[in-house]
């Protein structure tokens, strides 16, 4: 965070210029590699879920299967199903922690599509009104009213008591 603590100034551009750990970052992230960070609020054996560390806004989280791959036809059925369900579950967690106004929900699939990262993951980004402000427009920078790692601690807190089961979403 910057020195006024309004900015959070993120170290993203050694990640775009590739200066990232060896490997695919989901799956380092999935076995819980100290070379990343894990900001991941739920998990099962076939898919985690996790703030995005470098978010749009408060509560974007990634989901994203445990099997590397890269295009979504390569998901079993099994797979296809859970991701439904713990999407739907996801996001009466970012309901009732962040109360947004609407959602963008989607997949980048290759770097055409702007995927930074060749694994698999769907986005959830919770959206507010009048979401762009002065520094936006004029610095170039996000606002960011929250640290990726509060929201992780928040989220974790609410699914603790509210367990995902694939029946219950």
């Amino acid at each position: 965070m910057g020195d006024s603590g309004y900015f959070f100034n993120f170290d993203k551009m050694s990640y775009v210029k590739g200066r990232h750990p060896a490997g695919c970052i989901l799956c380092l992230a999935r076995d819980r590699s100290p070379d990343v960070v894990d900001l991941s609020i739920w998990r099962d054996a076939q898919f985690v879920a996790s703030v995005n560390l470098y978010p749009y806004n408060p509560g974007h989280l990634m989901i994203y299967p445990c099997r590397h791959v890269e295009d979504i036809r390569e998901l079993t059925r099994e797979e296809e199903t859970e991701l439904v369900a713990l999407q739907r579950w996801l996001l009466g967690i970012l309901d009732r922690a962040c109360a947004p106004h609407a959602y963008n929900i989607g997949f980048n699939m290759g770097a055409a599509a702007g995927a930074s990262i060749n694994h698999l993951h769907l986005h959830i980004i919770p959206r507010y009104p009048r979401e762009t402000g002065i520094a936006d427009l004029i610095a170039g920078r996000r606002v960011l009213v929250e640290d990726p790692r509060e929201t992780a601690r928040r989220l974790s807190e609410i699914i603790a008591q509210a367990p995902f089961s694939i029946s219950s979403s």
